[in-house]
């Protein structure tokens, strides 16, 4: 009566991490803090909230699956602009679809993308090792073979496609690309997306690149998979990209995001949401859109994450592997042991963080590329963390 493939989803790693530290009392005489969860802290821009009230007239309406035209041509605007893209490239009404945040859409693309067995030949989903978990349950449900691509120093944190082999790419059905990544922060060069999608049309796959965090970066705009598109001739064929306001506008809370790529997929995607997924109410389209509409607080939160990366510097340059990553805002320490430092940090710091282990799978040997890592969310104001990282770096 229970559909089996939900116990190939493995636990979630907040939920394992809960289970880590619940017998540990902190020891240390200090608050607690929370560097695990990617949760934005700062606040989102006071206009958000008025233009949410000025649309309250609409609350009572059922919204557009698809998507208001006006927070459509929102988006089509943004990424014209933000990608340097031609005029047509991307059509609000064919190539963009609202989605309630990016966990929602990411999950559902892959029922879209993932076709039913057949002769025996089961489809393979490729992920990124580690990863963002919805990737990992996405595609156990979809009933996929789940192929893990090492995300290491030496692959420079992100999944080598030419690493696979022939036989695995003819089966495979979907990938998944996260630039920046999570939760190393490595960026994709424009040779690199352009390889991805060039594979992805030769081998038939559809290929998803996880953009949420595009908008958090130190000294260079990551490059966009549109930007690789247009490289290629302009043709959106084989690729959905992902985008959300949860970090770019401090408004995981909004649940408003989009997808944009392949209008055959995205016609097809469509459908699927009008049967299985939430609308987004109007008035948080019309907030939404005049978010992507407004830079000046994206630069005003980027430059706060820039003052959380000189802290984490100063304190922990030259020790456990500090790099400064290219975008996103989480650290990346290499600790021996990602369990072991999690549970020491909660017993002698009050200091939560999420073992690198947790968020990834054991490769054909057995080793799990993430186990020795531990992942530290760089959210919280500067006072805050300079103190959290200080007890971090006397702990460690």
């Amino acid at each position: 009566m229970i559909n089996e493939r939900l116990d190939r989803l493995g636990e979630n790693p907040f939920v394992r991490l809960n289970a880590l530290l619940a017998p540990i009392t902190p020891r240390a005489n200090e608050r607690p803090v929370l560097l695990s969860v990617g949760e934005p802290q700062h606040a989102p821009p006071p206009f958000l909230a008025e233009v949410i009230a000025a649309h309250g007239d609409l609350w009572n309406r059922y919204p557009p699956v698809m998507g208001t035209d006006d927070y459509r041509q929102s988006v089509a605007d943004w990424l014209a602009r933000r990608y340097g893209l031609e005029p047509g490239m991307v059509e609000p009404q064919r190539h963009v679809l609202v989605l309630c945040g990016t966990k929602e859409g990411l999950y559902l693309a892959t029922q879209l993308a993932v076709p039913q067995i057949e002769s025996g030949r089961k489809p393979v989903v490729l992920l990124p090792n580690p990863f963002y978990l919805v990737y990992r349950g996405a595609a156990s449900m979809a009933g996929a073979e789940i192929q893990p691509m090492p995300t290491t120093r030496a692959t420079g944190f992100l999944p080598d496609f030419d690493a696979m082999a022939p036989q695995t790419l003819e089966r495979t059905a979907l990938a998944f690309l996260c630039s920046p990544a999570n939760p190393q922060g490595a960026v994709a060069s424009l040779d690199y997306l352009k390889r991805a999608i060039q594979l992805a049309r030769e081998y038939d796959f559809t290929l998803i690149v996880d953009e949420c965090y595009s908008e958090i970066w130190d000294k260079a705009p990551p490059t966009g998979a549109l930007e690789a598109c247009r490289a290629l001739g302009g043709s959106l064929d084989n690729v959905l990209i992902f985008h959300s306001l949860s970090k770019r506008s401090n408004a995981a809370g909004l649940r408003c995001g989009f997808v944009t790529g392949d209008p055959k997929l995205i016609a097809k995607f469509q459908t699927l949401r009008s049967f299985g997924a939430s609308q987004v109410p109007m008035p948080i389209q019309a907030g939404a859109a005049a978010l992507w509409r407004d830079e000046a607080h994206v630069e005003a939160n980027r430059a706060l994450y820039r003052s959380k990366f000189d802290i984490a510097e100063r304190i922990l340059g030259g020790r456990f592997g500090f790099y400064r990553p290219a975008g996103g805002f989480f650290l990346w320490l290499e600790v021996g042991d990602g369990e072991a430092a999690a549970r020491r940090l909660w017993q002698e710091a009050a200091i939560k963080t999420l073992p690198g282990g947790y968020i990834g799978l054991p490769d054909a040997n057995g080793e799990n590329p993430g186990a020795g890592f531990l992942r530290v969310a760089l959210v919280h104001d500067d006072a805050t963390l300079t103190n959290a990282l200080e007890r971090l770096a006397q702990v460690l």
